[in-house]
């Protein structure tokens, strides 16, 4: 009598890495983040005279309330499925790799090596863990460079809004290739202007007496005081903002390409996502009658050498 025999064998599809998932209470944080984000920046344009104008003022009551809504965008990304733990340790890594290169450029004509990474991470990985990612980034690299200020809450919260916007893109379905590195260069070499301005414009208010056609001058008209920070940022940043413009986009077409293939097979591994099914295929051979013989016949030896 035969046993049966049964194979069993699973097969595995690979699908596409995908973005981290934004839910709806990830945006909803997010979107109270950067409601405050943007008051934070632009109140004083609106203040009249008699108001305190310092950011250094604000700051300490703009970092107490970023980081809890910054742990409360990962919480309502977790509960909405989006991270896990594998995600969480990536995010780590990342906001170390991140916190590592920026003291490489720091201080030399605006070139800044971390922004690429920015730009990568939050196109693989999507705009909610992209916001985190900067914002943690940031934070990181002040404690490691000594740069904790008055400035450091607006930087965290510019650099979230830079790779959040990099998350926002459109999908890599649609764009692949040298025309994806082309249009992640062309947002790095944008990202980092607006990066540059909206941090001068934290700035900005609190430098007074620099001259009559760059300097802030609180209670005027919004169209007359953005007139003089475009003067300001003009003739103070734009080739600071151009330096760390250029690297971003050098370091993008050099080293997009393989840094795009990592960051995708590692939320491929780190997901674990992809559908496994297990097929059970049961083969029984027919039994065969077998013939009784007397010993020794011929009829037995036949039997034997079967």
């Amino acid at each position: 009598m035969t046993r049966p025999t049964v194979p069993t064998h699973a097969t595995h599809t690979t699908r596409p890495a995908r973005p981290i998932r934004l839910g709806p209470r990830a945006a909803t944080a997010l979107v109270l983040v950067t409601l405050i984000g943007v008051a934070a920046f632009g109140w004083p344009l609106l203040a009249d005279r008699q108001s305190g104008l310092a950011h250094s003022h604000d700051a300490p009551w703009l970092f107490a309330a970023l980081l809890p809504l910054l742990v409360a965008v990962v919480v309502a990304t977790i509960a909405d499925d989006g991270m896990d733990s594998k995600a969480v340790a990536m995010l780590g890594v990342l906001a170390a790799v991140g916190a590592a290169l920026r003291p490489l450029g720091a201080g030399t004509a605006g070139l800044e090596p971390m922004f690429f990474l920015m730009v990568l991470s939050g196109r693989v990985l999507g705009p909610g863990f992209g916001f985190v990612l900067g914002s943690v980034t940031m934070f990181a690299s002040a404690l490691l460079t000594g740069g904790v200020g008055p400035w450091m809450p607006f930087q965290m919260l510019a650099m979230g809004w830079f790779s959040l916007g990099a998350g926002l893109l459109p999908g890599p379905s649609r764009i692949r290739g040298r025309a994806e590195l082309a249009m992640l260069a062309a947002y790095g070499f944008l990202g980092s202007f607006a990066y540059g301005t909206v941090m001068n414009l934290q700035g900005w208010v609190m430098l007074q007496g620099m001259g009559q056609g760059i300097s802030f001058h609180p209670g005027d008209p919004v169209p007359a005081n953005l007139a003089r920070f475009l003067a300001y940022c003009l003739a103070t940043s734009v080739g600071w903002d151009l330096g760390r413009a250029a690297l971003t986009v050098v370091l993008t077409f050099a080293l997009g390409t393989i840094l795009l293939k990592a960051l995708r097979r590692a939320t491929r591994k780190a997901a674990f996502d992809a559908p496994v099914s297990f097929d059970s295929a049961v083969k029984v051979a027919p039994a065969t009658p077998t013939k009784r013989v007397q010993p020794g016949t011929e009829g037995d030896i036949q039997t034997l050498q079967r």
